[in-house]
């Protein structure tokens, strides 16, 4: 199995804290540096962003290899889900809740962290993002509880099929309590008015 060897963390980031922690999530052919600017328009917290073990054909780093797009196999899936995990396990206080920021593939392997170990989720941030189609341990607890999520994605996004939105949008709907948000004129991207909708979503989170 694949192993996380490389990430960028904020200065206040500490491995003994019990404090919310972001996790930063990158897409398919980026890397660690990808989303970290995102933090300066969200609510102040500790933040790491990893980079993906995979390499991508056409540069960066990935995931998963993209076998099928928009809906890949759980054979590629869960194993990058454990690599994740074990990177956390040894390296985030076990007590500390996550916030998930994931942006395309990068929202995959968010839904996938809520849906192994929904209970260790603060919240959860899909940019751009899909769900995969295969049945995970936590869907059961999560139909059951119906955490809070937010899903944002542009109309224009010509990444990500209308197939897997309809089934992520399925998907949300019968597992959490879903801000689903679409902005005319943004594609396979993230703007101001994705950032602003985020920072109420976390804002109204932690108001609990």
């Amino acid at each position: 199995m694949s192993a996380i060897t490389n990430f960028v963390a904020s200065r206040d980031f500490d491995p003994a804290s019990n404090e919310a922690v972001a996790i930063l999530l990158h897409g398919y052919g980026s890397n660690e540096r990808d989303l970290p600017d995102l933090m300066s328009y969200l609510p102040a917290m500790p933040w790491v962003s990893l980079r993906a073990p995979e390499g991508s054909p056409h540069g960066g780093f990935a995931w998963s290899q993209i076998t099928n797009p928009g809906n890949p196999e759980a054979a590629v899936v869960e194993p990058a889900t454990e690599t994740i995990w074990n990177w956390i396990d040894e390296n985030v206080a076990a007590n500390a809740p996550l916030v998930l920021i994931g942006f395309s593939q990068g929202g995959l392997m968010a839904t996938q962290l809520l849906r192994t170990r929904p209970k260790r989720i603060k919240a959860t941030v899909i940019l751009a993002g899909f769900t995969m189609t295969a049945e995970q341990p936590g869907d059961s607890w999560l139909a059951a509880n119906k955490p809070k999520v937010i899903y944002c994605r542009g109309k224009q996004d010509q990444v990500i099929s209308p197939e897997a939105v309809a089934r992520t949008n399925t998907w949300l709907q019968g597992h959490t309590r879903a801000l689903t948000k679409t902005y005319e004129g943004l594609g396979h991207s993230v703007d101001q008015r994705v950032m602003d909708d985020v920072s109420s979503y976390l804002e109204s989170v932690f108001a609990k």
